[in-house]
């Protein structure tokens, strides 16, 4: 009997009561979350144990994760980076250059529209979206 990851099943439990916003801020990631560190006064740092790698064609693709958890609570922020030199993590949202994931908690829709309007008053973002998890086809490339 063969044994196979249901992916479906993995994404729906990784997304359970999670929120995903889009961002289009075509900053490097490493300005960017210093910006959200400094101006919004998040503790976002880079986790390497948990940066997505993908294999097309031979290559490997390497996309970084910024991870703040928020202390004295269950929250967790992951900002991922959307790009990797031509290829994309969610190849349908192209224009995306973050992606923004809130989980361990639920989080009020004030909290997130609040977050949003914050993320949007930083230089050199253009826009922010919710995202909704029937929109994203490839959603288990986001899962560490």
């Amino acid at each position: 009997m063969k044994l196979k990851i249901d992916n479906e099943t993995l994404a729906e439990e990784f997304f359970e009561d999670a929120a995903l916003l889009g961002i289009v801020a075509p900053v490097k990631d490493y300005q960017f979350s210093w910006q959200l560190n400094q101006i919004l006064g998040f503790n976002f740092r880079v986790n390497n144990d948990i940066e997505i790698q993908l294999t097309k064609k031979q290559r490997k693709y390497f996309f970084a994760i910024y991870e703040y958890p928020v202390p004295s609570s269950s929250l967790t922020h992951y900002l991922y980076n959307n790009q990797f030199d031509g290829a994309y993590l969610l190849p349908e949202f192209k224009h995306l250059d973050f992606l923004w994931l809130i989980k361990g908690d639920i989080v009020s829709s004030e909290e997130i529209k609040s977050l949003m309007q914050s993320i949007k008053t930083l230089p050199g973002v253009q826009l922010v979206n919710e995202m909704t998890n029937e929109k994203i086809k490839n959603k288990q490339h986001l899962i560490f």
